[in-house]
C-alpha cells in the first residue's frame, strides 16, 4: 500500500517540473514524457484534479516565444511604427495635450457698473437728462446688463374703453364684426362687442383696456437713445480653481487706480483694461451700433481664463472676445431685435390712476466666463507613461 501511494504522487510531485526541462533531462526518452504527461492527465481527472490546478496556476510561469526575423523591411515598419508612437505620447499626449497636468474648471463671478449721460429733446417728453438709472434696466442682472437705446412712449394711459389698433382681425364695418368678451393673442384688452371710430376712415373694435392703446407699427429711426455708443462699462471678474486653491480677478496687480480711471479697452493698446465703451464692443463683433441701436439685440463679451499653473501666476491673465448672439438672418429677418415693455404708474389727486408705457428697445450683453487651469500632477503623468509604455510593448512582440 505504501507504495501505491508513492507511485499515485509521483505525477503530483512532477508538477514542478517545467516542460521544457522534461524534454532534456538526462536519461529520461520522449516515452517517458509522454508516460509522465499521461499521469498528468489521469491526475488532474481526479478527485484531485482540483487541488492540482490550482497548484499549477500559483507556481507555474510561462514566457512568450520569441521568433527572430531577419528581415529590413519588417524592422524597418517595426521601427516606423515606434517612432510614431514615441511621436504621439511625447508630441501630442504630454506636449500639446499637456498629459503630465491635472485640470479644474473655473468658478466665475461678475459685477457690472455702467456709466453714461445722454441728452434728448422730443415733443413727448421735452428736454431731458438720462442717467444710468434710466436707461439701465433692470438695475442689477446676473453676469448681464441691458442698456436702452430706443423707445415708444404711450403716456397718460388710463383705465377705460377706447378703439383697438387697427389689423386685420380688428378692423370692423358694424358691431357684427365684433365679439364680446373676445381676446386675441395680439389684443391690447377685452373686446365690448361694438365697432366704432379709430380716425377718420377706419373702424376698428372697440376693447377694455389701458386708452388711448400703444402704436408701436413704427420704430423711431435714428434711435431714441444712439448716444448710448459712447457709454462705457467697468467688468469686475473674479475666479477661482477650487482644486488649485488659485484666485484671480480681471483688475491685474499692475493696473493703478489712475491707470484705472483714464484706459478704455482696446486690444491692441489695453488689451487688460476692465473698461469698455458700449459702441466699441459692437464694432469689436463687426456690426454697427447705429444699426443695432433701432431694434436692439443681444451681445456676448466672452471672458477666457486658460492658466497654465506651472508657470509663474503672472502669466495666467484674462482674454476678451466679443461676438453678437442674435444673428441677424437678413434673408429671413422675423422679429428682430431685443425688446420689452415697461410702465410707471401715478395716481392724480382724485386717486385715480394712471400710467406711462415704454416700449423699449436695447441691447442686453452677457458676460460668458470660462477657462481651465492645469497643474503637474504625477498619477495622470504615470498613467500616460504606461499608456505609451503599453503601446510600445505591443508594438515590440
Amino acid at each position: 500500500m505504501a507504495v501505491r501511494g508513492a507511485i499515485q504522487l509521483r505525477p503530483f510531485m512532477w508538477e514542478m517540473i517545467p516542460d521544457y526541462r522534461l524534454g532534456h533531462m538526462s536519461g529520461r526518452s520522449s516515452g517517458f514524457r509522454d508516460s509522465w504527461l499521461a499521469q498528468r492527465a489521469a491526475v488532474m481527472a481526479g478527485s484531485g484534479g482540483c487541488c492540482a490546478e490550482v497548484y499549477s496556476c500559483i507556481f507555474d510561469y510561462n514566457t512568450p516565444r520569441i521568433a527572430l526575423i531577419k528581415s529590413r523591411k519588417v524592422g524597418l515598419l517595426n521601427r516606423v511604427i515606434q517612432l510614431l508612437i514615441l511621436a504621439y505620447v511625447i508630441g501630442w499626449v504630454f506636449v500639446w495635450e499637456k498629459g503630465y497636468q491635472d485640470f479644474d474648471s473655473v468658478v466665475s463671478s461678475v459685477t457690472l457698473k455702467v456709466k453714461g449721460v445722454a441728452v434728448t429733446n422730443t415733443s413727448d417728453l421735452g428736454y431731458r437728462i438720462w442717467d444710468v438709472a434710466d436707461y439701465v434696466l433692470p438695475a442689477q442682472q446676473e453676469n448681464a446688463f441691458f442698456v436702452m437705446t430706443n423707445l415708444i412712449l404711450t403716456p397718460n394711459q388710463t383705465q377705460g374703453r377706447c378703439p383697438e389698433l387697427p389689423d386685420t382681425s380688428t378692423v370692423c364695418i358694424s358691431d357684427q364684426n365684433c365679439t364680446l368678451d373676445y381676446v386675441g393673442t395680439h389684443s391690447n384688452g377685452v373686446q365690448t362687442g361694438r365697432c366704432v371710430a379709430y380716425d377718420k376712415s377706419v373702424k376698428t373694435c372697440e376693447v377694455k383696456a389701458w386708452c388711448p392703446v400703444e402704436n408701436d407699427t413704427t420704430v423711431p429711426k435714428p434711435a431714441f437713445l444712439r448716444a448710448a455708443e459712447n457709454f462705457t462699462v467697468l467688468i469686475k471678474n473674479n475666479i477661482w480653481y477650487p482644486k488649485f486653491n488659485f484666485s484671480k480677478r480681471n483688475i491685474l496687480q499692475n493696473i493703478s487706480a489712475e491707470y484705472l480711471k483714464n484706459c478704455v479697452y482696446d486690444r491692441e493698446k489695453h488689451p487688460f483694461c476692465p473698461i469698455f465703451r458700449l459702441g466699441s464692443l459692437v464694432e469689436e463683433a463687426g456690426e454697427s451700433f447705429k444699426d443695432m441701436a433701432v431694434l436692439g439685440g443681444v451681445m456676448g463679451i466672452q471672458i477666457s481664463w486658460n492658466c497654465d499653473l506651472d508657470k509663474k501666476h503672472t502669466y495666467c491673465v484674462p482674454k476678451y472676445s466679443i461676438r453678437r448672439l442674435d444673428n441677424r438672418e437678413f434673408d429671413h429677418n422675423v422679429s428682430p431685435g431685443y425688446n420689452f415693455r415697461f410702465a410707471k404708474y401715478y395716481k392724480d389727486s382724485n386717486d385715480v390712476e394712471s400710467r406711462t408705457l415704454m416700449k423699449i428697445y436695447g441691447i442686453r450683453f452677457d458676460i460668458l466666463v470660462f477657462g481651465t487651469a492645469g497643474k503637474f500632477d504625477i498619477i495622470p503623468t504615470m498613467i500616460n507613461i504606461g499608456s505609451g509604455v503599453a503601446l510600445l510593448g505591443v508594438v515590440s512582440k
